[in-house]
């Protein structure tokens, strides 16, 4: 209780102190807290780190190996000569290629092992918010709120209302005995004996982790995905059945597999092929944990050698390649990182992922966080005065003392007294320093030409979001939304595709020529054109994989509106157009996002319309039962 209360109290004073500075010198609706700013500062750093990034030139060798005195061939990669050795210029690799030229390949040795590879852990909330992300599309925020659904309780046909999974919020990887029993005979029966270790398995915790909770499984591993989809929205669905295969598989044998090394020599060159073959599936029927960046294969499949074969080289191929620089944040890559190095909690994670957002810090695009020049400015502003509050190992250190606090060895007290002292000291610093400075954050320049004055394009931000802006105000006024190109033509008149969004927050996409050619649709607009007519494909929108489908009314493969897949019928997307964009625009966002909701049931059983009718009535019934005595009164008076 103690460590939740000094936590409440230290991102008070950061954010109620900061934010407010952040509104004088900067611009309104900041804020600055004690784990966002830092998660800011880890976005900006990784772009720095890619400005700064010099690519490096190196080369790579194919080879091609046929054997002499057998059928079999197989592709080999250079590997080195007596060591592992790079090639750094084209001049390198041709050198080689010279070398080997009209040579025969010998075997250096046959390597033949086998693999293991064991089940990743169960999920905690960290771990199941960056594989939701990788496998689902799910941001942190719509993992959490579908996860809360899952943990309060869904209707299941013949059960009630059922909680599916255990406690999302946790960073423990513990598993309660009984939940362990039931994996054990659940995977013997549907899956064998072979498939289960022997013997549970149990994870180590990391440092500092928790243990209020149990890891997130499933509440009942006998109620599979399948069984109950048919209870579930889709949402649901597909994230229930990540957690409970994660649960399952982590508790099933090793995947084996049989891995093969051959090493090829030649004019004192080495080169060196490599495959494995799965010999035994284990976890892997159930579950394969996703990985943010697919690293390269360079593996293939080998004939059955023994080392006594004679090859020679049939293809040789030099590539070139360079060094890239390291990939900007994911959501999910960005949890991790902020678990990694302790920055915050799990509870935590998904809100201030969500907030850097919001604010405009940080803006998302093709999956990866960009940061703008806002949260570029005030990070900057931040590392200057306040160091300490968006150093990463600073703030990881105050996630310890919070941990001590909760253990009961450091006072809560005493935390907050040694951070406050040197807080205080350093707002009054910045104040001093910032007096009567207002600092300007630099506009971000488009390719967007004004059509007014020739100048190129700003993205400024409103009440209303970012949009375009002429850098020449007050002189040229013009400005324009902010709108996203999209692949594809316009099914109408061949133009571009744009995303737009309504002053209402409607999404939708239309024609880039506007209202001259007048085309939109809540259909999301493919690269892929239709085998039938070549007109550009369109797909529900939504989130998940969704089958590009043909609007074309006059191609064979049309799809109807009807069977799109949305809840309710669309607005016909030919015929609307974008001067009717904010009328619809509320029925079609409903249609997609809402479900239809169940009549609310009163006291006395009757549905919320049913009483609200009676109500009615009632209010009437009563009225005319005055009214005629009114009128009695009334010619009474007049007969008198």
């Amino acid at each position: 209780m103690d460590a939740q209360q000094a936590r409440r109290i230290l991102d008070r004073i950061v954010g109620y102190q900061l934010s407010p500075l952040l509104w004088k010198k900067i611009r309104r609706g900041l804020s600055a807290g004690r784990v966002q700013s830092v998660a800011t500062r880890l976005v900006v750093e990784r772009e720095q780190e890619i400005e700064a990034f010099v690519p490096k030139e190196y080369w790579t060798i194919d080879v091609l190996l046929r054997c002499l005195n057998k059928p079999g061939s197989f592709t080999a990669h250079y590997y080195g000569e007596e060591k592992k050795r790079e090639l750094h210029s084209e001049a390198e690799a041709d050198e080689v290629l010279r070398d080997i030229a009209g040579q025969e390949f010998t075997i250096a040795g046959i390597k033949r092992t086998e693999k293991r590879r064991s089940p990743t852990p169960p999920f905690i909330t960290s771990t199941l918010q960056q594989e939701a992300s990788r496998k689902l599309n799910m941001t942190p925020r719509r993992t959490m709120a579908v996860a809360q659904q899952l943990y309060e309780g869904v209707d299941i046909s013949g059960e009630g209302t059922v909680g599916l999974i255990t406690y999302m919020r946790t960073d423990s990887l513990r598993l309660s005995e009984e939940a362990l029993a039931a994996a054990r005979d659940f995977i013997t029966d549907r899956y064998g004996p072979a498939y289960y270790p022997g013997q549970a398995r149990h994870f180590r915790k990391k440092e500092g982790a928790q243990d209020a909770h149990e890891a997130i499984r499933p509440s009942n591993v006998r109620l599979d995905p399948e069984s109950i989809q048919a209870d579930l929205t889709r949402e649901q669905y597909r994230l229930y059945k990540l957690i409970w295969s994660r649960f399952v598989a982590c508790q099933m044998s090793d995947a084996r597999y049989d891995a093969v090394q051959i090493d090829a020599r030649c004019a004192g060159h080495a080169f060196r092929a490599s495959d494995q073959i799965l010999k035994f599936s284990g976890f892997t029927a159930v579950y394969e944990e996703g990985r943010d960046d697919e690293a390269e294969e360079r593996s293939s499949s080998l004939p059955d050698l023994d080392g006594s074969e004679r090859l020679t080289a049939e293809k040789q191929e030099k590539a070139q390649h360079f060094t890239q620089p390291p990939a900007r944040y994911t959501e999910a890559t960005l949890v991790k990182a902020m678990e990694e190095r302790g920055v915050g909690r799990p509870s935590t994670y998904a809100s201030i992922v969500a907030t850097i957002q919001d604010r405009e810090y940080v803006i998302k695009k093709d999956k990866r966080l960009w940061p703008t020049p806002l949260g570029r400015v005030v990070t900057e502003l931040m590392i200057e005065r306040f160091r300490d509050i968006i150093d990463v190992e600073f703030t990881a250190n105050m996630e310890h003392q919070l941990d001590e606090v909760e253990a009961g060895k450091v006072g809560w007290k005493t935390v907050l007294r040694d951070f406050y002292q040197d807080f205080h000291r350093e707002m009054e610093d910045a104040e001093k320093a910032l007096d009567g400075v207002r600092i300007k954050v630099p506009d971000e320049e488009t390719d967007e030409v004004c059509e007014l004055c020739g100048r190129k394009m700003v993205i400024k931000s409103g009440r209303f979001g970012r949009f375009l802006a002429c850098p020449g105000f007050p002189e040229c006024k013009n400005t324009k939304p902010l709108v996203e190109r999209m692949p594809g033509r316009c099914p109408r008149c061949g133009s571009g595709m744009l995303k737009r969004k309504s002053k209402k927050g409607y999404v939708y996409y239309a024609c880039e020529r506007g209202a001259e050619c007048g085309f939109m649709t809540w259909d999301v607009p493919t690269a892929q054109d239709c085998p039938s007519c070549g007109q550009t494909m369109f797909k529900k929108s939504g989130r998940g994989q969704m089958k590009p489908f043909c609007i074309n009314e006059k191609c064979p493969d049309f799809l109807p509106e009807d069977k799109r897949g949305y809840k309710r019928r669309m607005p016909k997307a030919t015929t609307d157009t974008v001067e009717n964009a904010e009328e619809i625009a509320p029925a079609a966002e409903e249609a997609e996002k809402k479900p239809a909701k169940t009549a609310k049931t009163t006291k006395t059983g009757k549905t919320a319309k049913a009483a609200k009718a009676a109500k009615t009535a009632k209010t009437t019934k009563k009225a005319a039962e005055k009214k005629p005595a009114a009128r009695k009164k009334t010619k009474t008076e007049s007969e008198a």
